[in-house]
């Protein structure tokens, strides 16, 4: 055996043997006799290793040059370009190309140009030697070298058209209809070259999933157009990864626009109940309480703002922190919503919060705020605590003036000197304690944070506790 031949059988690439010979011959006429047969065999194995990649979502730009096997999932058109100093038009065609782990965008120059638009069909597998480098929407890989592999199964869609589900990293050309969950306001930013750019998000849903979308200039604006539980397609987007998550961008050439269909998102969420510190997770349920909106100063110095509610589901409830424009959502006590990529946190007395910052979706699927709740500051209407603060009551309610419900059952009369202790599930005016069977609305001017455990002492006047002492 040569030790050509031995470096070759060690070599774990997909290159034949004679390929190889030829590569080594190479190597050893460029190293001008500086290196023996074997040294170069082991120069080339080191190079045909590398350009080897494990999938398409290996291929990085700065890799010298990539051999890979996909599948043909779309074919452009043949576009003629002017080369600097040469009479003759050059010419390119993109071909989209997609293993199991991703796709990419494959240029074909030239006389490959016209041999792909002649010869190649959607479905055929080619095996691919070229250099990756950055395109305009991601990785694209300029071909040098194109063969098709009749052997080589590659199970990878051939439709454009992707469920929530369907979506991995490097896809381009990628429509999908969604439900919209989620939208946020436009930002602006400066570039490189001294433009300005725009960026804005909305978070579409179908029956896979949800994902996040970002869009990019001209398309921007369109997130301030659209409205919650309208059904939009997203057309020409392409995937890319952010904080280990998929997104479904869409720039110029895209386009985000309302479709007449009918889509249906439901949330898969975790029971309040298991949740842990550390853990991002999806909750839903029903609003118990909302604090008002709050607004601090960073160490930056600029402002932000925070709001409190409480959300309960079958298993248990949760204060959950919302964030910037978080806070100004329309939401009160009574709506059901759903929380999705909420950050599960240390909270008051060792009690678990969650937080929705920029990256969670917050989706009110029904709404039975009043509209004091629905203004977002903060609710005096408590309507639903009776049904959410420890189970079923067996008493009749009445609606107090300030439309809190209190519980028939309890005998508050006016006049009856009352101690009560409970849970403040409402911070605002007035301040609501729960005990875990009852709850009992409280008027006071003492400071009192939601979650936190209070007593409080007073007199009975028109069904509410006029507190004089609140610890």
């Amino acid at each position: 055996m040569s030790d050509i031949e031995g470096v070759y059988e060690d070599l774990e690439a997909d290159v034949s043997l004679e390929e190889f010979r030829e590569a080594v011959e190479a190597k050893v006429e460029q190293m001008g006799g500086l290196a023996d047969e074997e040294t170069a065999a082991m120069l080339v194995a080191h190079e045909v290793g590398e350009s080897e990649v494990g999938g398409v979502t290996d291929i990085e730009p700065g890799m010298e040059e990539a051999k890979f096997v996909a599948k043909v999932i779309s074919i452009g058109e043949m576009r003629t370009f002017e080369r600097d100093g040469e009479d003759e038009d050059g010419r390119v065609v993109n071909v989209e190309v997609a293993d199991e782990t991703g796709s990419v965008r494959a240029a074909f120059w030239d006389e490959q140009a016209e041999a792909a638009t002649e010869e190649l069909e959607e479905g055929n597998v080619l095996r691919i030697k070229g250099r990756p480098k950055d395109g305009f929407s991601g990785v694209e890989v300029s071909v040098d070298q194109a063969e098709p592999d009749e052997d080589t199964e590659i199970d990878v869609q051939l439709s454009d058209t992707y469920s929530v589900e369907d979506l991995s990293l490097g896809l381009s050309n990628v429509n999908l209809v969604g439900l919209v969950l989620d939208t946020d306001s436009v930002r602006t930013f400066d570039r490189d070259d001294g433009s300005e750019g725009k960026v804005s998000n909305v978070t579409l849903g179908d029956s896979t999933g949800r994902v996040r979308v970002t869009l990019w200039d001209e398309q921007a604006e369109l997130a301030e157009e659209l409205e919650p539980d309208a059904t939009v397609e997203v057309v020409d987007g392409y995937v890319r990864e952010r904080d280990g998550n998929l997104e479904l961008h869409v720039g110029n050439r895209g386009a985000i626009e309302t479709v007449d269909e009918e889509v249906e998102y439901v949330p898969d969420s975790t029971p309040i109940e298991g949740v842990e510190i550390g853990q991002t997770v999806d909750l839903a349920g029903v609003v118990r309480s909302a604090d008002p909106k709050r607004t601090f100063d960073r160490d930056d110095g600029s402002e932000g703002q925070v709001r409190n509610v409480r959300i309960q589901d079958a298993t248990d409830d949760i204060r959950v922190a919302l964030w910037g424009e978080k806070a100004d959502l329309d939401i009160g006590p009574g709506d059901e919503v759903a929380l999705g990529d909420v950050e599960i946190q240390d909270g008051w007395q060792d009690d678990l919060e969650a937080s929705a910052g920029w990256q969670s979706t917050i989706t009110v699927l029904e709404s039975d705020s009043s509209p004091a709740a629905e203004a977002g500051e903060g609710s005096d209407d408590n309507a639903g605590l009776s049904d959410f603060a420890g189970g079923e009551s067996d008493g009749e309610t009445t609606d107090n003036d300030d439309g809190t419900d209190v519980d028939d059952e309890e005998g508050l009369d006016d006049g009856e000197e009352l101690e009560f202790t409970g849970v403040v599930v409402q911070a605002g005016d007035p301040v609501v304690l729960d005990d875990g069977e009852t709850t009992t609305s409280v008027v006071t001017d003492a400071d009192v944070v939601l979650g936190e455990e209070v007593t409080a002492r007073g007199v009975v006047r028109d069904g509410q506790l006029e507190a004089n002492d609140v610890f």
